[in-house]
């Protein structure tokens, strides 16, 4: 009667230390879940982000290629009207229209100037951007590995606790045998 009984205490010590284990492990899950859910968004906003640069950037372009198009529109225009004006297309009309035509590419270049600094601005925003994901990314990284690690090592001393009191249940524990359960 009485190995009958021990028998049924190891098992149900064993049913305890198998349902922990499963709570455990279920919790662990959870957290991974949980950590990239987390890496998910954040790298889903650091290309959102970076998109948005990309079209801000790209409107700037377009800005200062509508300038420049406009100051040549505008040089010509100008010396059709010297043209239609003085009825001569030498002289006066000729002056102005040479000065115009040099005006011109100081225009452009100045436009030119403009987009270069939005650029700059806008390649450094995305750059910071992309960097701020990575080291995000990283850190979500390294707190999923310590977390199991740490779960890990809670899942083997309670399995040891477990079989050191199915072993002590059962006579089977040595005199030196530490029987109680190992809880950090």
């Amino acid at each position: 009667m009485a190995s009958h009984n021990q028998s049924y205490k190891a098992g149900e010590t064993k049913g305890h230390a198998q349902e922990k284990t499963e709570q455990a492990v279920g919790k662990g899950g959870e957290a991974m879940g949980t950590m990239k859910e987390k890496a998910s968004e954040t790298a889903q906003a650091a290309r959102d982000r970076a998109q948005e640069g990309k079209d801000t950037t790209g409107s700037y372009l377009g800005a200062a290629k509508d300038k420049k198009t406009e100051t040549a529109q505008a040089a010509q225009e100008r010396a059709l009207e010297a043209k239609d004006t003085t009825g001569s297309y030498l002289g006066a009309a000729k002056d102005k229209t040479t000065e115009t035509a040099q005006a011109a590419p100081e225009r452009a270049r100045e436009a030119k100037d403009t987009t270069g600094s939005y650029l700059g601005a806008e390649k450094e925003k995305a750059s910071e951007t992309a960097q701020y994901a990575r080291e995000t990314a990283q850190a979500g990284t390294e707190k999923t590995g310590s977390m199991f690690s740490t779960a890990g090592e809670q899942v083997k001393s309670m399995a040891q606790g477990a079989a050191d009191a199915v072993k002590h249940t059962l006579g089977m524990g040595g005199a030196g045998d530490d029987t109680t359960p190992n809880r950090d």
